[in-house]
């Protein structure tokens, strides 16, 4: 029996409510590799009390923000030293290979110390009043408690995105992250403890969206809901919220369009596009897994598309040689074995993939075969609808407006790529695309100083960048009377 991994709330580590535990396993491999704490609404009830009061009561939100970053800066440091031993255990719980998890916690770092400079450099904005003898003043304060929930597909820097300007700007925070991979998140609250955060600043609270995710978005105590997830959960959160008209941030996913024109560096558009869609097996919220090609380099592309993701090596996480990971659970890959379905049933074209391996080795987890269709519509669920899996689709078009506006034609909103040589149509493209991200000549490229979200129901506000800190904030006007007179207007 693994030891039980407990939540922190208001400072220490306490088992859940109910007594009742979670068995965490490798989707690699489906053997159990942490036991922890499966909390309920009574433990999310607990962490936010326990945030309320750090807020309320003490001085973190008042704490110069030099300390505040000083803070930050430890734990960036705490992160870093721990690099393979966190990069290790986020490979175990996810699947993804060793390599993108050492790339997430070297982000994941920059992102704390990013966010720690970001801090002590909005001193308040002087505007013009006016009125003589009177000044004004805006300021920036913390928003207050803040309930966070993050994904499965990248934990802990989908966690640091949210963590990191909150504290920052001077909020406390209930993190939680999905019941299925909650071990690197945990184990950098401990590392929080050993840079001195003080207690109930940070809380992680586990347990199933339905229940503590839900409390946080309900809770009139919680000021401010971050979550990053699917686009069903998000519209009930967003209905949650309206109880006591809570902030929101969501970021709630994409079906990302890459555009390659005729004049692109096939070669080159070839092999990005493999780099837009197969990392974590597709399960990205940016993945550009709705590729477009003009028609007069359509055959060539598909045909040197198919050939590379014919040599995708499938494996464990932690083999040298693997290249592409298992998928999340038993109950995602039938999600996505429904969609290849589904894209059967409406004439897609099968051109590679469409099933589980066969190679013995991998019987035991939940990998699926790289997958590709031709011949797609726009009017096809695969094209319009996230799969979150290692399946491609691949429409032609003839003209750009034809392209752009069938690029367009989705309810999501959050990235879009597209590749040409022509200066004019960068331009012009770039301008028209209707999405919060727009890659020219490349595709899934992000970091930290810029922002992050989407158009339309991609979601709500921005994570990273300087909007990402703005997110945690309430602006406040502040106005000074100089010679304050009387007016002799009422009763006089």
């Amino acid at each position: 029996m693994t030891e039980l991994k407990r939540m922190y709330i208001g400072g220490a580590w306490v088992a859940a409510a109910s007594g009742q535990t979670r068995q965490i396993i490798n989707p690699a491999n489906q053997k159990v590799i942490a036991t922890v704490a499966e909390g309920d609404r009574r433990d999310a009830i607990a962490a936010i009390a326990a945030a309320r009061q750090a807020f309320d009561h003490t001085d973190w939100p008042t704490r110069p923000a030099v300390e505040r970053a000083a803070l930050l800066v430890r734990l960036a440091g705490l992160i870093e030293a721990e690099r393979e031993q966190l990069a290790t255990l986020e490979s175990l719980d996810t699947g993804k290979t060793l390599e993108e998890s050492r790339w997430d916690m070297d982000d994941i770092a920059g992102i704390f110390r990013y966010f720690a400079g970001l801090a002590d450099k909005d001193g308040g904005e002087v505007i013009s009043s006016p009125l003589p003898a009177t000044e004004s003043l805006l300021v920036r304060e913390p928003v207050g408690v803040c309930g966070q929930i993050s994904p499965w597909n990248y934990p802990l820097l989908q966690a640091a995105w949210k963590l990191a300007p909150a504290l920052a700007a001077g909020c406390t925070v209930v993190v939680k992250p999905s019941e299925i991979t909650p071990l690197t998140t945990l184990r950098v609250t401990e590392l929080a403890i050993t840079a001195g955060f003080p207690p109930g600043v940070i809380n992680t609270v586990l347990g199933p969206g339905a229940t503590v995710g839900a409390e946080l978005a309900e809770h009139h105590d919680v000021d401010l809901i971050s979550f990053t997830g699917g686009i069903a959960t998000g519209k009930k959160i967003i209905q949650a919220a309206s109880g006591n008209v809570k902030k929101i941030c969501l970021e709630l996913g994409g079906k990302n369009p890459n555009i390659i024109f005729a004049d692109a560096d096939l070669e080159v558009a070839v092999d990005q596009a493999l780099n837009g869609v197969f990392f974590h097996a597709g399960q990205i919220c940016s993945a550009g897994a709705r590729l477009m090609v003009e028609e007069p380099v359509h055959d060539e592309f598909v045909t040197r598309l198919k050939a590379r993701m014919a040599n995708i090596k499938i494996g464990d996480g932690f083999a040298e040689q693997t290249q592409m990971g298992p998928l999340i659970s038993a109950e995602h890959r039938a999600k996505v074995e429904g969609y290849v379905a589904i894209g059967l049933a409406e004439g897609a074209q099968l051109e590679l993939g469409g099933h589980r391996p066969e190679d013995a080795e991998l019987q035991a987890g939940f990998f699926y075969a790289p997958t590709l269709f031709s011949g797609c519509r726009n009017d096809m669920r695969i094209v319009q609808e996230e799969v979150f899996g290692p399946v491609v689709t691949v429409e032609s078009f003839r003209s750009e407006a034809e392209a752009v506006e069938r690029a367009n034609s989705t309810i999501y909103g959050l990235a879009a790529g597209f590749w040409t040589s022509d200066a004019g149509r960068m331009q012009r493209v770039a301008k028209a695309l209707r999405f919060g991200t727009v890659w020219i000549n490349d595709f899934n490229v992000y970091f930290t100083q810029a922002p992050w979200g989407g158009f339309k129901q991609s979601g709500l506000g921005r994570e990273l960048g300087r909007l990402g800190l703005e997110e945690y904030t309430e602006v406040k006007h502040i106005f000074r009377n100089q010679r304050p007179a009387a007016m002799n207007w009422f009763g006089s």
